[in-house]
């Protein structure tokens, strides 16, 4: 992966993601320089390594320079296999970013597979795991395959997942929002914080929300995780729009020590409203997560978002060069439309299955 614009380079973790993933997928031995270049802290870190450590074993592939502060790994896969995977951060470091780079892969494993990951659940710069919960499993389940994720624990702590082989991918067309029928969410505390930080936070979410949806009930719940659910101590919310064509768009935000309940509240009401603003079909977060299952699938996915995000564009500039896919983005010409709708469409290529 050489010759890239600069700008990407900042997107390291996205970058070994996406990259790793695919070269798994498609058999293809990978070579990544620069790695996290334009960072303070250059090179793999600890959730990067774990993640490549836990494709290479779910492939039985080899990998030399794998180690923590490392610029440059090479990366041979071998055959996909399912069964029990373990991965383990070493830190707070996002489980579901290590859900982003194993899920695709065993996918195409010839039986069932469970992961077992170990790590920060509400890391920030990261979906929450609520996120991956009520809106990137349903949403992404429409390329027919299944996925069940159990929260064992709460901040460092353990998720199981639970992902079937498909033969293939279908495509999706995620084109018409629909009306916001629903708006839903919860709002936590754990540890040793008072459920009325949770209270809180919902409170001025919801106050925030009215001020743009007037006519549609916003039930967020306050609550405190059970002590045997949690680990550690921290605070978070996270609210998701539902619409009558089965869109599902969110907010969210994270506590920490000096930002008021408030804040926090209002931070991720803005955020739904933002992403309800701009008439997409998915939220800003989901754009690019999507983009590798797009590349995969066989046939035209169609895809109405908001501004394009640079995850986004960095998503898409290696499935290109990696998968051969082809993606488009066009700004979205319909009536109603805000002038920040666009439509990312992709000719997948269709990746088959070679162990069902």
């Amino acid at each position: 992966v050489e010759g890239v614009d600069p700008l990407f380079l900042l997107q390291g973790g996205q970058i070994l993601r996406v990259s790793t993933a695919l070269s798994c997928l498609l058999g293809t031995p990978l070579r990544v320089r620069n790695i996290r270049a334009g960072r303070s802290q250059p090179g793999l870190r600890p959730q990067h390594l774990s993640g490549l450590e836990m494709v290479r074993a779910l492939c039985d592939g080899k990998m030399e320079g794998g180690e923590i502060g490392s610029t440059e790994v090479t990366f041979t896969p071998g055959k996909i296999k399912g069964g029990t995977h373990l991965a383990d951060t070493k830190t707070a470091g996002s489980v579901c970013l290590l859900m982003q780079v194993a899920m695709p892969c065993v996918l195409f494993a010839a039986a069932p597979s469970e992961l077992h990951l170990k790590g920060g659940t509400n890391a920030e710069m990261a979906p929450q795991i609520d996120y991956t919960v009520m809106v990137f499993k349903p949403i992404v389940e429409k390329f027919n395959l299944t996925l069940d994720c159990i929260i064992k624990r709460r901040a460092v702590v353990k998720v199981m997942v639970q992902i079937s082989p498909v033969k293939q991918l279908s495509p999706i067309t995620l084109t018409d929002r629909g009306t916001v029928t629903k708006i839903h969410g919860r709002a936590f505390v754990a540890g040793a914080l008072p459920v009325k930080i949770a209270k809180d936070m919902a409170s001025a979410a919801v106050r925030c929300i009215r001020k743009e949806v007037r006519d549609l009930y916003v039930n967020i719940q306050a609550v405190r995780e059970p002590d045997n659910e949690a680990f550690g101590t921290g605070t978070g919310i996270i609210i998701v729009a539902e619409t009558s064509t089965g869109c599902l768009l969110a907010g969210s935000s994270l506590g920490k020590r000096g930002k008021s309940a408030d804040k926090v509240g209002m931070e991720a009401a803005e955020m739904l409203l933002g992403n309800l603003r701009h008439g997409g079909a998915v939220d800003d977060y989901l754009q690019d997560q999507l983009i590798i299952f797009m590349a995969l699938a066989d046939g035209i996915s169609r895809v109405k978002t908001g501004p394009i995000t640079l995850h986004t564009e960095t998503a898409i500039h290696f499935a290109e060069q990696l998968t051969k896919a082809k993606f488009t983005v066009t700004k979205s010409e319909d009536d109603g439309s805000s002038k920040d709708a666009y439509i990312i469409e992709c000719q997948g290529i269709g990746l088959l299955n070679p162990n069902l």
